[in-house]
């Protein structure tokens, strides 16, 4: 006779895990609830050793303090929300690490917003979000017209702090001095000989590229020398490219500045494939410093621009909105530092004057 299969019994449901309260936290540490609650709010005045036991307990028990109870008790979230159209650019991506190393520092976490599209519909559904987000502040890397107060509701009470704009009247500004930049860029050319410097600048809804572009032509005016046709890139190594090979075609063209380094990057190259030589016929300047400038064909001679102190200012700036008394509207401007390599050298002997008003092909 066959053996019957034992039955299977059914297993039962293990109970889940009780979560752990202060309380456990707290006789487990052998402090009191009070002495926990400061640990987990990152109080100071703790001894570092009953610190140790407490977050030891924690630990040990899976205690995990409620951010959202102690947001709600304290009036803050400890969150800054960062609002950008690309982080397809260099300064965009070094000044968002920028400010993430800053606000770490500061014990508060940075939320990213990017916005698909530089609209004003696009701005106001980013701002719309921070409410959903929870943020205390926010800090927008954005061109300035689309934060047109009339159009863009802001939520309540989150402070505004913006990176490269205009804005000061009516917001909280930090900014690389791009004016100055630009003319120690331009005095340095002409400091070498060249009768006049030639500009390859950023795309035109760009505040940063017009700013650079108005110093490069004011510059030149205070010198009494001619301002050659503007060429326009979009940041990238492409432009930079297509824009060069237009220069390279002028003979009297010596010495150009790049508004960024990545369009002189195309520029060297297309000089290069033109049989033009840097520095020897034409000396080219660029603008930003980013890490690989000193390793081009030849050594980009740029300026450097601090991104690291943009971003601490701005989440200074963010903290100081945020107080009572915080800071009135206005501008702070970060200088930048002309870095000489060997890009730039005097014009070749014998080369054209710049004829005025030359039309570019």
């Amino acid at each position: 006779m066959a053996e019957k299969t034992p039955a299977k019994v059914p297993r039962r449901p293990r109970a889940p895990r009780a979560t752990a309260s202060m309380a456990d936290v707290a006789r487990l540490a052998g402090v009191s609830s009070q002495t926990v609650s400061r640990v987990s709010n990152g109080y100071a005045g703790v001894n570092e050793e009953t610190r140790r036991q407490v977050l030891a307990a924690m630990k040990e028990l899976g205690y995990r303090p409620n951010s959202a109870a102690r947001a709600l008790k304290r009036g803050e979230f400890r969150t800054i929300g960062v609002i950008t159209f690309t982080l397809s650019t260099t300064g965009n991506v070094r000044t968002l690490e920028a400010i993430a190393t800053s606000a770490a520092a500061e014990g508060y976490a940075v939320t990213l917003l990017p916005v698909a599209v530089p609209t004003t519909d696009e701005v106001r559904g980013a701002f719309s979000r921070l409410e959903e987000l929870a943020v205390d502040a926010v800090i927008v890397i954005m061109e300035v017209h689309l934060l047109d107060a009339a159009t863009v509701k802001l939520p309540p009470h989150v402070q505004v702090v913006v990176v490269d704009s205009d804005a000061g009247d009516h917001y909280t500004v930090v900014d690389t001095d791009q004016a100055g930049g630009t003319r120690a860029a331009v005095q340095h050319l002409l400091d070498l000989g060249h009768d006049t410097v030639w500009h390859l600048g950023g795309p035109e809804g760009s505040f940063a590229a017009q700013r650079r572009a108005d110093a490069w032509r004011a510059a030149l005016t205070e010198a009494g020398r001619t301002a050659p046709p503007l060429v326009r890139g979009d940041w990238s190594a492409d432009s930079g490219y297509r824009a060069g090979l237009e220069l390279a075609a002028h003979d009297e063209c010596t010495a150009v500045f790049a508004a960024n380094d990545q369009m002189a990057l195309g520029l060297l190259r297309a000089l290069h494939e033109r049989g033009r030589r840097v520095p020897q016929d034409v000396s080219v300047i660029g603008f930003d410093d980013i890490p690989e400038a000193s390793s081009f064909l030849p050594p980009l001679t740029t300026l450097h621009q601090d991104f690291a102190e943009v971003g601490r200012l701005c989440v200074q700036a963010v903290l100081n909105t945020m107080r009572p008394d915080g800071s009135e509207h206005g501008t702070t401007l970060v200088p930048t530092r002309l870095v000489l390599r060997d890009s730039t050298a005097p014009p070749p002997a014998g080369a054209p004057a710049p004829p005025a008003g030359v039309p570019l092909r």
